[in-house]
Formats: structure tokens, C-alpha cells, sequence
């Protein structure tokens, strides 16, 4: 791992610098490239303009760690609210949650009952997303999901290329026919754990993403997306996709609001399943530095507004 990306992700979880950084105008003008604002009426919107584009959204309201029953109840409330207004707007869009905002800290029967209160909502022919979080929470996370996706195929789960259990991991959610994000992974992570190089996450990326798409050619997975804006690696999993006779609908890219916007409009105009993930909420700072830390061109972005004003 580079000594910038393991500063970065240090610092996302330092509540001093959150809760000052988020005071600094640089920072904010920052962070709006890649949210279109902190309610979900700016999320509501862009995915109406992405929408105009052929692009689909998965809409996430920023938070983790919830150590609070009623303010876990709050947020299982809101993404109901989520859901009625995908549902009356007529949006082509899905949501994602963490499920440490739903209460996982407090007790997994809670939390489990909040997601599906969430799923139950959900149109059947829309997946909800269950992000994964730090590598403390992987079995909790797979433990959950296996349990709701026995009674609800319309959830997915997103697995993380650069931990070395995932290979294991993917074949062993196979047999249930999951659906399944597939991200290198964002979290400060030990080596002994996850790759700490960025050549064997790629590599791994890759091939798992094969992995992947073989098992959907062959029923055992629903839904195989991508979560990466690396253009190299979306090719490569394309050309792949195309040589084992995949549909151009088939091949699923799921990128954040703000990065690669002209690759995204590129898949969509080609056909791809191009969608895009917007965030939103007052808590982005941690979110918003794991994004730094993944893409050292965000950090020179963020260096540039500093003399912006």
C-alpha cells in the first residue's frame, strides 16, 4: 500500500480532522464533483439527469457505525422514503446500504430486521445493495446476507477483490445464485489480510470478475456488476463478456457520481448497463476520503481548489 493511500485512510477515520475539514470551503467545493448535494432531492435530481443519459442510479445515504436504536430506526425510515419516491418518480434506480447505519453494532437481529422491513419495499425486480464494510465486518455482513437472500433473490451483496479470502468467499455465495458487486476495496486494510499492491488487486479484480461472469453465464449468479472506474480493467472484463457471448445489456458497470462521466455515457450509448452511484448526506467526510485514497487524481483535484478561490 503507498504511504499517500495509508495517510488517507488513516485520516478518514479521524474525528478531528472530520470535524474540521468539513468547515473548509476547498473541501466542500471538493466533495460536490462527486455528490450532487447532501439531501435526497439533489439525489432525486441527478438521477433524473443521468436518467435523460440511459443511466441508472443506486442511491446511498451517507453513514455508518450507528450506535443508536432509534437513530437506526431513522434510517431504515428514510430509505422507505427512498424507495416510495423511486417508485412514484419512476426512476430507473436502486438504493445501497450499509449495515452498520442499520444497527449492526447493536445487535444483528435488528439489524436483519430492518433490511428486510427495507427489501420488502423494494420493487421485486430491483436489487437493494448491502455494502461491505472494514474486514472486522465481512462474516457478520455474509452471515446476514445469506440469511435474508433464502427468502428475498432481490438482494445483492458487494464483495472486495483486494482481501484474499474473496475468492473463497464468491464460491461459496455461488450456490445461493446471489447478485454481486464486485469492488477493489477502500478500507485500511493489515497485508496479512489484503493485497497490498496494486498490481494483485487488479489482477484479482480480474479474476474474480471472470469468475463472475461465468457463473451468470451459467444461472448461478443474478446480477454480476462492477464497481471500478479502471477503464483497463472494464475493457478487459468486456472483451471477455463479448467472447463468451454475452449481451451488451448483460455487461453491468456500476460507477460514483463524478468520476469517468464520459466512460459511463460511453457504456450507456454502447448499450452496456452503465449506473451510477450517488451519495448524499452530511456524513461524507470518511466516505469522501476513502475516495481520495482509491484514486490519487482525486487528491490533485481536491490540491487544485485549494487556489480556486
Amino acid at each position: 500500500m503507498s504511504l499517500m493511500r495509508s495517510m488517507l485512510l488513516a485520516a478518514s477515520q479521524n474525528q478531528w480532522l472530520r470535524h474540521r475539514a468539513t468547515h473548509y470551503p476547498f473541501v466542500r467545493r471538493t466533495v460536490s464533483r462527486f455528490m450532487p448535494g447532501e439531501t435526497l432531492d439533489d439525489a432525486l435530481s441527478a438521477a433524473q439527469v443521468l436518467g435523460g443519459k440511459k443511466i441508472g442510479t443506486v442511491f446511498t445515504h451517507l453513514g455508518e457505525n450507528i450506535k443508536d436504536r432509534s437513530e437506526a430506526q431513522q434510517v431504515t425510515e428514510h430509505y422507505l422514503e427512498v424507495l416510495e419516491s423511486i417508485r412514484v418518480r419512476g426512476l430507473r434506480a436502486e438504493i445501497s446500504v450499509k449495515l452498520t447505519q442499520l444497527g449492526l453494532d447493536l445487535s444483528a437481529e435488528l439489524c436483519c430486521e430492518h433490511l428486510q422491513a427495507i427489501i420488502e419495499r423494494a420493487q421485486p425486480d430491483s436489487i437493494v445493495w448491502v455494502d461491505m464494510e472494514a474486514s472486522n465486518y465481512v462474516d457478520a455482513t455474509l452471515d446476514l446476507y445469506r440469511r435474508v437472500l433464502s427468502a428475498h433473490p432481490n438482494v445483492g451483496i458487494c464483495l472486495q477483490a483486494y482481501l484474499y479470502r474473496t475468492k473463497d468467499d464468491l464460491a461459496n455465495l455461488l450456490p445461493r445464485r446471489p447478485s454481486i458487486r464486485l469492488v477493489k476495496g477502500a478500507y485500511r486494510e493489515p497485508p496479512e489480510m489484503a493485497f497490498p499492491h496494486k498490481q494483485d488487486v487488479d489482477e484479482s479484480y480480474l479474476e474474480l470478475g471472470k469468475q463472475m461472469l461465468q457463473a451468470k453465464k451459467e444461472n448461478r449468479c443474478v446480477r454480476a456488476a462492477f464497481g471500478t472506474h479502471d477503464v483497463g480493467l472494464i475493457r478487459r472484463l468486456a472483451d471477455f463478456a463479448s467472447a463468451e457471448g454475452f449481451r451488451k445489456a448483460d455487461f453491468e458497470v456500476q460507477m460514483l457520481y463524478g468520476i469517468q462521466r464520459a466512460e459511463q455515457e460511453r457504456l450507456a450509448s454502447e448499450g452496456c448497463t452503465s449506473i451510477v452511484l450517488v451519495a448524499y448526506g452530511s456524513y461524507w467526510y470518511p466516505w469522501f476520503v476513502r475516495r481520495l485514497a482509491e484514486r490519487p487524481a482525486n487528491l490533485w483535484f481536491m490540491v487544485r481548489n485549494v487556489f480556486a478561490a
